[in-house]
């Protein structure tokens, strides 16, 4: 018996291996310095069309963008995902919270882009990631090509207030649910960092209207796809159609299944759509 268990340890291990053989093979994972701080990505694709992806709160390549960096169409895209600083790979520093903490996620990730060589790129933005690329296109519309964000939102309403307040205590997750971002800081800094986030997100509650960004939609050029999950139980439905409203010329596809993760549960469905939409009129330029 303790032989073939061995024997199917040592398979898996290989099978995990080739597996991470073939992943390191398609990626290439580096670090830049951008703004006074070493901010690392990862890349993949040889296609024209640069993407990058933008993680949401704590997130990072490793948690966020599996899928899309392991599925999405090489031949069409250049893809790069990026650790913003403080989260993941990018640290130190430690991540802190100010005021325009979004703002300058937004400089930070357009200057990544810059500095590898991209004149002009799309965003695909996941929850705070979709905060960080509707400024980004905002204030950047001559260098973003498209931009699709999900589980975003320009305001912090009292009603989003509180689902952050009730998700602050991290220990009353399940362990499946803590254990991704465990893995990458540690329990106890996640907790606290996590803590961190509520509070500095929860600092837009106490702005008029709750605003984030509210002012800078209308200067956004670039088309836009909007997704929302219709049972995401972060983002209210209310947020999705506000971006619809302010966004010229943006759209909204709701996905009835989806939750907050629906670029991660539904990867395929996911994937197709946005490829579709990124490609969309370019064989016409």
């Amino acid at each position: 018996m303790e032989m073939f268990l061995c024997r199917g340890r040592l398979l898996n291990l290989r099978r995990t291996m080739a597996a991470l053989q073939s992943y390191c093979s398609t990626v290439t994972c580096g670090r830049q310095t951008v703004n006074g701080v070493d901010l690392y990505y990862e890349k993949t694709g040889t296609g024209k069309h640069a993407v990058v992806l933008l993680p949401g709160a704590l997130g990072n390549t490793k948690t966020d963008f599996q899928p899309q960096l392991k599925s999405l169409n090489k031949e069409l895209f250049t893809v790069v995902g990026w650790d913003p600083r403080g989260y993941g790979q990018s640290r130190p520093p430690d991540r802190d919270f100010p005021l325009n903490f979004f703002e300058r996620d937004a400089r930070d990730v357009v200057d990544l882009m810059r500095t590898l060589g991209f004149v002009k790129f799309s965003l695909l933005g996941w929850s705070d990631g979709g905060i960080t690329a509707l400024i980004a296109a905002a204030k950047n519309p001559g260098l973003i090509n498209k931009m699709v964000v999900w589980g975003s939102n320009a305001f912090v309403s009292q009603e989003d207030l509180d689902i952050y307040n009730s998700v602050c205590d991290v220990s009353k997750w399940s362990a499946r649910m803590r254990a991704p971002m465990e893995e990458v800081y540690g329990a106890d800094v996640f907790a606290k960092t996590w803590e961190a986030w509520v509070n500095g997100i929860g600092q837009f509650a106490h702005i008029p209207k709750g605003n984030i960004c509210i002012d800078l939609l209308p200067l956004i050029k670039c088309p836009t796809l909007i997704i929302h999950g219709e049972k995401d139980p972060m983002v209210p439905s209310c947020h999705p159609y506000f971006l619809l409203k302010h966004i010229q010329g943006s759209r909204l596809h709701l996905m009835p299944e989806g939750k907050h993760n629906v670029h991660l549960r539904f990867p395929e469905e996911f994937n197709k759509l946005v490829e579709d939409f990124l490609e969309e009129g370019q064989n016409n330029k």
